[in-house]
């Protein structure tokens, strides 16, 4: 299956999760990359609305049929949404990590945050890279 285009609007954190900003609200999902690379995703543990999350802390866990693993926040402000749709249907992650498939939605208390994540275009060449130890 070919990767669907990366949004060119999205920042991104090295580990792989995004953010859409529009008027102050970030949309926050994992790419395509990070669900192709888990499998199976069974299960999403995510913040409640109205929690604070911090830029790159773990805000979650997202369990597949291959691993656990926590899932961090490309940004610092209150969760104003959850997407109550994966609690029943995690995999929309897996069938659409830019659309159906977003985790939260949170209201961006350092917008200056953004400068310090990459690019669609540097995150392009991360993924491109082979994997280097450390």
């Amino acid at each position: 299956m070919a990767e669907p285009a990366i949004p060119s609007d999205c920042r991104f954190t090295r580990d792989h999760e995004w953010v859409w900003v529009n008027d102050g609200l970030g949309t926050v999902g994992i790419s395509h990359y990070a669900q192709e690379q888990l499998g199976d995703i069974v299960y999403i543990s995510l913040p409640s609305v109205g929690a604070s999350v911090e830029q790159l802390e773990k805000m979650g866990e997202v369990e597949s049929v291959k691993a656990v693993s926590d899932l961090f926040s490309p940004v610092s402000g209150r969760v104003m949404a959850v997407n109550q749709e994966l609690s029943d249907h995690p995999e929309l992650v897996n069938q659409d990590p830019y659309g159906q498939g977003w985790l939260i939605k949170v209201e961006l208390s350092e917008a200056g945050e953004l400068e310090d994540l990459l690019t669609a275009d540097e995150y392009l060449a991360l993924i491109a890279a082979p994997e280097e130890g450390g």
